[in-house]
């Protein structure tokens, strides 16, 4: 007779916990305020993950430095705000980007948040940033770079996808996705500077 087997989680997949209200969600995130752990929330779904391995860490801050050495080169006057939390009583949402940026002065939330994403599940991230009216958001899977840029009338904010950045003019989307997935990261923002040079 074989034992039988006990099913392990993947340390990389959120934990979700659905039905709860803004209330028993800030409750459960004092409770849960330690380092280690990153907290979402959507429509009463809370969502738990680990904070990321050096994979992702290596991305999103190769994303970073690229793009702000393009901001700084094209003369936009912006303010990195990195994974501040964002969130919203009303549109029952909080979210944490892994890099966002103001990009001009006075602002009172960032315009682009950025995404690296090396699992899947959860809540619908476009979703909760379309109620924090977060201009445009982008998304780094596997590789590949996409973009989606806020749409419509207030009351019928949609994302699009897009293939041009409308937030950063100006910015070569293939050359900044060829630059982040270099293995080496001293090249890779070697090339990008060379390219903006040129």
């Amino acid at each position: 007779m074989r034992p039988a087997a006990i099913a392990t989680l993947d340390p990389a997949a959120p934990l979700l916990f659905e039905g709860l209200t803004w209330r028993e969600f800030k409750a459960v995130e004092q409770l849960l305020a330690r380092p280690g752990y990153r907290l979402s929330f959507l429509d009463g779904v809370l969502e738990i993950r680990r904070r990321p391995g050096e994979p992702h860490e290596t991305v999103k801050k190769r994303i970073a430095a690229l793009l702000e050495l393009y901001l700084l080169m094209a003369g936009f006057d912006f303010t990195p705000t990195g994974s501040m939390t964002l969130e919203s009583e009303g549109g029952a949402v909080k979210r944490e980007a892994d890099e966002s940026y103001k990009l001009a002065p006075g602002r009172d939330r960032p315009d682009l948040a950025i995404e690296v994403v090396f699992s899947t599940g959860g809540i619908n991230k476009l979703e909760a940033y379309r109620r924090l009216k977060i201009q445009e958001v982008w998304f780094w899977e596997d590789g590949v770079l996409e973009v989606y840029h806020l749409r419509g009338p207030n009351n019928a904010l949609r994302y699009e996808k897009v293939d041009t950045s409308e937030a950063v003019s100006g910015l070569d989307l293939a050359l900044l996705q060829r630059c982040i997935n270099m293995v080496n990261h001293v090249e890779a923002v070697k090339t990008f500077q060379r390219s903006l040079r040129s």
